[in-house]
């Protein structure tokens, strides 16, 4: 028999972007909250992934709004020494759980299901009894999980896998159980690159580490991307941030500045990277991987056997004995944008350059504050992740016309203000007003002038490509002619 429940809200999944906006709307509203989480704790992704993995970005600025994730310190020791901290996973995952029996619960209008599954049409049932819910007509539905965030130990690669082949995802390497013959790391992205440092810090020798990358890919520097109290000269680094932008005509010259500057790296100055998912990396850390020497550029892995990898471009023949790495998970969904606000349905997306929790924190301080459907969408505009170099001005622009449109609503702009999860420009505006009226005027003329070139710079990058397009056109038709001659 299914039980009728009817909260306000019924929020599917108790990851980093379902905890951020039910504990602002919560804050903001006296609203009542159904969680149906298929997980056994709260946390999503972060309840699976590696052991030794950490944020990509400083803890100062992720998590939920109302509670500190972290000491506020600098690490003294490791890749990211010298920097704001960066949470592990196992502190993301205490955190949250804390969280929910600190903060939601104790509301006493906030219910937890864990190790529920979600079925749709607001019905769930519990994986443990198999008893079904069902939410009544007037309780609003809320995705958390649209953007599908996927790690390695969440489904089986996507390439052909021989039963003698000894392939693990990154998990498994904390708890290796004697030395393998070598080592193939299988992927191009931040886990690839997590789990190429965990294996020399374990004091493996690089010669008996290959990496099989199917394409090559732009990684950011994390120093600038750290709070103005982290950062030696914040005036400076904005100064840099802009002149990589405005100094720019496509998305590949303003990589190539930021490479310069030493704010993007990629391992090979002579291969030019197709890929940006905007991972996160220090120089530390990169020059460490950089130790590794045998890349096999080779295209995507077809199938893995324990004496040949075959790939779309050939073969690579591993020594006898090879673990084999699987870390070739997307992470970050490749889902369209759709509105975040449509009747009764409330999808959770990014509103905000790389910063999934502030998004879904603003979103839930959005639900809570206004009533028009239409004036929620203008201000809560998505757009999808990364994939590629050029695809990040247009994110970029997108996210800057965002924040353009709550500096100009007198409720956002003074919620963001006081948010801990928003990532400031140049830390918080002057105490006196006028000296304050000045300072956000003055970086609302920098956000309208980079929004500008950033628009051009993506029509640049699209007429280069139709451009290409066209010589390769030019290309095939010249050789399906001289084939037919």
């Amino acid at each position: 028999m299914t039980e009728t429940i009817s909260p306000d809200y019924l929020v599917i999944g108790a990851g980093a972007m379902g905890m951020a906006f039910v504990d602002t709307l919560i804050s903001d509203k006296e609203a009542t909250v159904a969680i149906v989480d298929r997980y056994s704790r709260p946390g999503g992704h972060w309840t699976l992934t590696y052991p030794f993995v950490t944020l990509h970005q400083p803890s100062d600025v992720y998590g939920v709004n109302s509670r500190q994730l972290g000491d506020e310190k600098i690490d003294q020791v490791g890749y990211n020494k010298g920097l704001a901290e960066v949470a592990t996973g196992d502190e993301i995952v205490a955190y949250y759980t804390k969280v929910l029996n600190t903060t939601l619960l104790p509301s006493g209008r906030v219910t937890y299901y864990p190790l529920h599954n979600y079925t749709g049409d607001g019905e769930f049932q519990s994986i443990a009894t198999g008893k079904m819910f069902s939410v009544g007509p007037n309780t609003r539905i809320v995705d958390s999980t649209y953007v599908k965030v996927t790690v390695p130990s969440m489904s089986p690669p996507l390439y052909e896998v021989s039963g003698n082949a000894n392939l693990v995802t990154p998990n498994a390497l904390a708890t290796l159980k004697r030395p393998d013959g070598a080592y193939t790391i299988i992927g191009a992205g931040k886990t690839a690159v997590d789990s190429c440092s965990w294996l020399l810090a374990q004091n493996i020798d690089p010669k008996d580490i290959s990496w099989i990358m199917p394409r090559d890919s732009w990684f950011i520097e994390r120093a600038i991307l750290q709070p103005p109290e982290a950062t030696p000269n914040p005036e400076q680094l904005l100064e840099e941030k802009t002149d990589a932008i405005m100094g720019s005509k496509t998305s590949r010259e303003m990589f190539h500045r930021m490479e310069q500057l030493g704010h993007a790296h990629r391992l090979d100055k002579r291969i030019e990277p197709t890929m940006f998912r905007h991972a996160i990396v220090t120089k530390a850390e990169f020059e460490e991987v950089k130790k590794v020497k045998n890349i096999i550029r080779q295209g995507r892995v077809k199938r893995v056997d324990p004496d040949k990898v075959t790939l779309e471009k050939g073969t690579y023949t591993p020594v006898p004995d090879t673990l084999f790495i699987d870390c070739t998970a997307p992470g970050l969904g490749n889902v369209p944008p759709v509105p975040v606000f449509n009747g009764r349905k409330i999808t959770i997306q990014n509103i905000k350059f790389f910063q999934p929790t502030f998004s879904a924190a603003l979103i839930g301080h959005v639900e809570a504050s206004f009533d028009d459907e239409n004036l929620k969408n203008t201000l809560c505009d998505p757009f999808p992740y990364t994939r590629e170099p050029a695809d990040y001005p247009t994110t970029l622009l997108a996210s800057m016309k965002n924040r353009l449109k709550w500096m100009e609503e007198p409720k956002v702009s003074e919620w963001c203000a006081k948010s801990r999860l928003d990532f400031p420009v140049m830390g918080p505006p002057p105490r006196d007003p006028e000296k304050a009226a000045a300072f956000n005027a003055s970086i609302e003329q920098q956000i309208r002038g980079l929004c500008d070139h950033l628009e051009q710079m993506a029509k640049n990058d699209a007429e280069q490509q139709i451009g290409g397009l066209c010589d390769q056109f030019e290309r095939m038709a010249e050789n399906d002619a001289a084939s037919v001659a």
